[in-house]
């Protein structure tokens, strides 16, 4: 999706994923918590009804997923939706899942 961007912004102990859609009002957001410098959890995923059904929830997780791999971290998915897509995508995430 072309049109989708995601930022992240980033405190000592937080972090939180932005998504924005070309001519959509709202965004979609995925928050989480630094356990450690190896650990996160991923505790919120929300999306507004102007967006929903345009993938952008997958396009969070996977951002996560990707910037957790990359940092070597593991993740802890509290969140419900960010449970149920580790289940769905289980050998694409195996390697980052607490």
């Amino acid at each position: 999706m072309s049109d989708l961007h995601i930022t992240r912004s980033d405190t000592d102990s937080k972090a939180r994923y932005l998504a924005t859609i070309d001519g959509l009002e709202g965004a979609g957001e995925l928050t989480l918590s630094k356990a450690s410098a190896t650990l996160i959890v991923v505790d919120h995923t929300a999306v507004p009804d102007t967006m929903r059904g345009r993938g952008v929830a997958n396009a969070l997780a996977r951002a996560v997923i990707a910037d957790a791999r990359a940092a070597g971290q593991k993740i802890v998915p509290l969140c419900p939706f960010f449970k149920a897509y580790v289940a769905r995508h289980r050998e694409d995430t195996a390697d980052v899942i607490a």
